[in-house]
């Protein structure tokens, strides 16, 4: 049997070391809650980095996109009678940025359908849009999800000079099929942009495309200085559109990739 004494001196340091495995307990807890609190942080960090990031770098053309808002008091810049007979209907659109950028984009085809056409005069301010890929821009536009899904269609000369054109990668060239156009001008700073699935073979559509372009009419010429020695510098070319029979196109065999034709006899 142990002792008074011996019963006296475990006691102690029976005490001491539960105190320092409940100290030892207490350091781990707190390590962990200290360790998911960091991890916490850094993981509400990330996706407040992530959710920023895709704010900025949203490309699409919608006027509820980050940045641009529909501007329903602006007054109409441009004017544009596409066809002679009076039942297509026409939308005008503008999209103002806080930035400088103002979008003003002609529409024509039915509401409740999909456009047959769209003109869009964009004229660049210092928003990041004005330094991305116009042909992405235009792709999304035209149905498509990338540029990658278009291929160069040729170039056709308008009242602005050479006109890039574009299409769908490997679409048949049958009735429906859209033919996109881009246009950058450097001085005023501005892109003319869209495409026309009109016409049923491919000089009929690009002749519908330089139709669209060599009719665009600056309005109120006094209040936009630059725009109007651009429209006064060009004169206008105001050809039929609802039937035209020849293609005011660069058809030439280096300058376009549809409809090539060989000089010189065989």
């Amino acid at each position: 049997m142990q002792s008074n004494s011996a019963r006296t001196a475990a006691a102690p340091r029976s005490g001491s070391v539960l105190q320092g495995l409940k100290s030892f307990a207490d350091e781990v807890c707190g390590t962990f809650a200290r360790l998911f609190a960091y991890v916490g942080a850094l993981a509400l960090i990330a996706m407040l980095g992530v959710a920023g990031w895709n704010q900025l770098d949203r490309g699409d053309d919608t006027p509820g996109r980050a940045g641009w808002t529909l501007a329903d008091a602006a007054v109409p810049a441009f004017s544009l009678r596409l066809t002679d007979q009076p039942d297509r209907t026409a939308t005008y659109t503008v999209l103002i940025h806080p930035d400088g950028g103002r979008k003003d984009v002609l529409r024509w085809g039915e509401p409740a359908d999909r456009p047959t056409a769209e003109l869009e005069v964009y004229r660049f301010g210092s928003e990041r849009d004005a330094r991305r890929d116009p042909r992405a821009d235009l792709a999304v536009r035209m149905g498509r999800n990338s540029a990658s899904e278009l291929e160069t269609a040729g170039v056709i000369d308008s009242r602005f000079g050479p006109v890039s054109l574009v299409r769908q990668a490997g679409a048949p060239e049958g009735a429906g099929a859209c033919l996109g156009f881009l246009k950058t001008i450097a001085e005023p700073s501005l892109r003319i942009s869209g495409w026309s699935c009109q016409g049923v073979t491919m000089p009929a559509r690009r002749a519908m495309v330089g139709c669209m372009l060599n009719r665009l009419t600056l309005l109120a010429p006094d209040r936009h200085r630059a725009l109007s020695q651009l429209f006064t510098g060009s004169d206008p070319r105001r050809g039929g559109c609802d039937e035209p029979a020849v293609a005011t196109s660069s058809v030439d065999w280096v300058t376009s990739t549809a409809n090539p034709r060989l000089r010189g006899a065989l």
